[in-house]
Order: C-alpha cells, then sequence, then structure tokens
C-alpha cells in the first residue's frame, strides 16, 4: 500500500468499522440472553402448573388403585413370608416400616405405579398398574426448572446488561484507540523526521540525511530531501571554491600586473648594458645579463601563468567524443613519457557532452601528464570513462607514491610548485574548468595504489526514443 492516501483510507475505515462491528455482535450477544432470560417468567408459571399435574395425576392413581383392590378387580403379586430372604429391597423397607400399606414408583421412569398391602399371614401383595406417564422423569425436569429460575431470580438483569456493554464496549474503544494511535505513530514519524531535517537544513547543517523511505508520498519526500540536501552540500562547496578562486584570480591580476610593470624596464637595461660592453669586463657582464634576463623570463612564464589563471575565455560549447578525446590526448602524451604503460577502459556508445573543447582538453593534458610525471619510468596510468548518476565520468589513475594527507587538504588550492617548470596551478584551473563546463573534479580512490582523480561532467538530456550517440 504505497499511497499515503490510501493508508490513512484503511486506518479510518479500521477504526471504525472494526469497533462499530465488536459493539454490535457484542449488543446481539447480550440482546440474544436478554431475551432468554426474559422466558423465565414464563417458565416459573410453566413447572408449577406441571408440578400441580403431575401431584394430582399421582394423588388420582393412587386413589383409583386402591378402589380396584378393595373391589378385587386388580391381581396382584405374592410375596410370602417363607421366602423372605429372597424379597425385593422396596418390599423388605416396607414390611420393616410397620405401615399397613404403602404406595411407590415401581421403575426408574416411573411409568408403573405399586401398591404393597400387609397380608395377616406375614406375606406381602404388591398391586401394580401402568401409569403412561414417567412421573420420576417429569419430577426430574421439575426440579432442573426450579433451580434455574431461582438461579436466574438472584441476577439484577438490567444493571448486568448495562454494566456489561459498558465494560465490553469501553475495552473495544480503548483496543481501537491504541491501534489507531500505533497506526498514526507509525505513519507521522517520518514526517516528523522530514520537518526536523527541514529544520536542520534551513539551519544551515547541510550535511543532513534522513533514512530511505519507501514508496509511498512520505518515503519519495524523504529521498527527494536526500538528493537535495546532497545537491545542495555540492552547490555550496562549488560556490565556496567559486569565491575562493575569485579572490585569487584577483590577487593573481594585481600581481601579474605589478610584476610585469618591474621586469620590462630590467630586461631593457640589462640589453642595454650587454650592448655597451667593452673588452675587459665583455664576458662577465654577459654572463651575469644572460643570468638575469633567463630569470626574467621565468617570471615571465609565471605571469603569463598568473594571467591564464585570472582570465575567463567565453566558452564554446560543442557534443564531443569523451572516448575519443580520451585516446588523442594520450596518444599526444605519449611521446613524451615513452616509459609509462598505458591501460584503458573505456565504455561504449556513452552520450556526447556539450563541452567547451579546449577547456576539456586543458583538464585531461594535465590529469595525464600529472599522472605520466607520478608513475615514473616502468610505472602505469589507468584511463577509464563510464557513465553514472546521470554524469560522464573520466578517471585519470597512476601507480605512482600516492599524496600525503597534506596535499590532500590543499590539492585544488592555487600554491607555489617546486617541480620542474611547474606553476602550482593545473589543478586549480583544471578544477575551475570542470565548474565551468558544469561538472567537477575530484580526487577518488584508486585502485594503483597512487593518485586517481575523477572528472565528472553533466550528460545531455536524451529524450524518448532517441538511442544514445
Amino acid at each position: 500500500m504505497k499511497s499515503l492516501r490510501a493508508r490513512l483510507v484503511v486506518v479510518f475505515l479500521a477504526a471504525t468499522l472494526v469497533p462499530l462491528g465488536v459493539t454490535l455482535w457484542i449488543t446481539a450477544r447480550l440482546l440474544d440472553l436478554s431475551l432468554r432470560y426474559s422466558t423465565t417468567f414464563e417458565l416459573d408459571r410453566l413447572s408449577r402448573s406441571l408440578e400441580r399435574t403431575g401431584r394430582e395425576l399421582y394423588q388420582r392413581e393412587r386413589e383409583s388403585l386402591r378402589a380396584e383392590v378393595s373391589a378385587g378387580r386388580q391381581k396382584s403379586a405374592r410375596f410370602d413370608a417363607a421366602d423372605r430372604g429372597s424379597w425385593p429391597p422396596a418390599v423388605v423397607s416396607f414390611w420393616e416400616s410397620g405401615a399397613e400399606d404403602r404406595f411407590r414408583l415401581a421403575d426408574p421412569e416411573g411409568r408403573t405405579l405399586s401398591y404393597l398391602v400387609r397380608d395377616r399371614d406375614g406375606s406381602v401383595l404388591e398391586y401394580s398398574r401402568e401409569l403412561g406417564v414417567g412421573l420420576t422423569a417429569l419430577g426430574n425436569e421439575y426440579r432442573q426448572a426450579r433451580v434455574l429460575v431461582n438461579s436466574e431470580r438472584t441476577r439484577d438483569l438490567r444493571r448486568g446488561f448495562f454494566w456489561t456493554v459498558a465494560v465490553l464496549a469501553g475495552l473495544v474503544w480503548v483496543a481501537a484507540f491504541a491501534a489507531l494511535v500505533w497506526q498514526a505513530d507509525r505513519i507521522s514519524r517520518p514526517i516528523a523526521h522530514l520537518t526536523s531535517g527541514l529544520s536542520a537544513l534551513a539551519a544551515g547543517k547541510l550535511d543532513t540525511r534522513l533514512k530511505r523511505g519507501g514508496g509511498d508520498e512520505v518515503g519519495r519526500a524523504t529521498n527527494a530531501f536526500n538528493e537535495m540536501a546532497g545537491q545542495l552540500e555540492k552547490s555550496r562547496d562549488r560556490l565556496v571554491y567559486l569565491a575562493q578562486l575569485s579572490s585569487w584570480q584577483a590577487l593573481a591580476r594585481k600581481m601579474a600586473h605589478e610584476v610585469k610593470n618591474s621586469l620590462t624596464p630590467i630586461r631593457l637595461n640589462v640589453e642595454e648594458i650587454v650592448a655597451r660592453r667593452n673588452d675587459h669586463d665583455g664576458a662577465f657582464i654577459e654572463q651575469a645579463a644572460q643570468i638575469v634576463i633567463d630569470e626574467v623570463n621565468s617570471l615571465e612564464r609565471r605571469v603569463r601563468a598568473f594571467s591564464d589563471f585570472a582570465a575567463e575565455p567565453p566558452l564554446q560549447l560543442r557534443p564531443l567524443d569523451l572516448n575519443a578525446l580520451l585516446e588523442e590526448r594520450v596518444a599526444f602524451l605519449r611521446r613524451g613519457h615513452p616509459d609509462v604503460w598505458y591501460e584503458f577502459r573505456l565504455e561504449a556508445d556513452l552520450p556526447r557532452p556539450v563541452v567547451d573543447e579546449d577547456l576539456l582538453r586543458g583538464i585531461l593534458t594535465n590529469l595525464l601528464e600529472n599522472a605520466a610525471q607520478a608513475a615514473g619510468e616502468g610505472g602505469t596510468v589507468f584511463v577509464r570513462s563510464a557513465m553514472a548518476d546521470g554524469m560522464l565520468l573520466a578517471e585519470v589513475q597512476d601507480s605512482g607514491p600516492g599524496l600525503s594527507a597534506h596535499a590532500r587538504e590543499t590539492l585544488f588550492e592555487p600554491t607555489i610548485s617546486f617541480k620542474r617548470g611547474g606553476m602550482g596551478l593545473g589543478l586549480s584551473i583544471a578544477r575551475k574548468s570542470a565548474l565551468l563546463l558544469g561538472g567537477d573534479l575530484a580526487l577518488v580512490q584508486g585502485s594503483l595504489g597512487g593518485a586517481a582523480f575523477q572528472l565528472r561532467l553533466p550528460a545531455p538530456p536524451q529524450r524518448a526514443g532517441q538511442a544514445v550517440a
């Protein structure tokens, strides 16, 4: 169930229909019981009538049997005094009681009425007749009915019904409310986390991330928040870096202007000294002047580098084949580093990035040249291209000694380089160019043990049904 709206509808239905259904079921059961209890009064009346009927029947049958015995119309069973040891227990009990006669129900169901009479010679005569009705069973049913009536009379039906309904309905409501609170907490907790994350993001904590959500609206909003926070953090870092570059560019322009103003008259005067030298100290003056000229030329190269760093030429964007440009740059630089081994892993059918060719060539040249110098003689440079997360990747790795912790911290800052011919501005210019192209340049973990740089460029949007060029 991915829709938050659907989940809320289901929670509402469950929170209303389930308690209602349980309450209706309880009420129906109690109503059924109450109706069953309402028959107690009728049962009382019927049981008393049954008692009277049974008693009257018994008395009438007794009188009728006695009359028939007196008239001699009833046959008897005789229990002789000589066989007293074999008499049935009922006959023995009658004889020992000393009574002249006795009536009893002869069988367990009470369907036969027996009339015992003491004879003069010590014998017992027994007269019997069928009643047609089991008086013993009738008496048992009467006693059960009386027990039920007496037990129900001890109950306060109305009060019991009210408190039973109240307690059960209250329990159902509490259970439904607890389930509703639990479900509401499950639904609202991600919203609360999202609100907290937005507050932290608004306070400037751009590294705030939330636990990835599910497929409903809140889950998609949470995932979008994480992506937005990541983009904001990257944008902030880029803006900070570009602001630093802007300050460095202003300083570079000023320094280049000041140094250039001083270098020109120095070189002109030294050249004039060389032109006016005499024969006695000409060799010394020429050697000293040449040293000064060489240093001036070196300073001019540094000034030109600062000028290039400070300049921002207009971009000329067009689609380029990234793999072809990587292969062309490697072929161009291989002549200067014949002892370096190059490995390629270029993904086929990559989309063509829309970039400025000069800026992209400059970035790749700087990365490949630095990698070849770091790898050294017999070393390896690994070149890779790929597509990931909507970005085109160009990665350059080397098998050199790697970078120190301090070098990693100041890697893209304009510094003074002590490499032969180095100006300390190459990576700064390369990252600046990458940012101008809409991408970025970052240090990543390589597989050769040395340094590894990854250039990320935005891939062109693909139209529906358009094949990748």
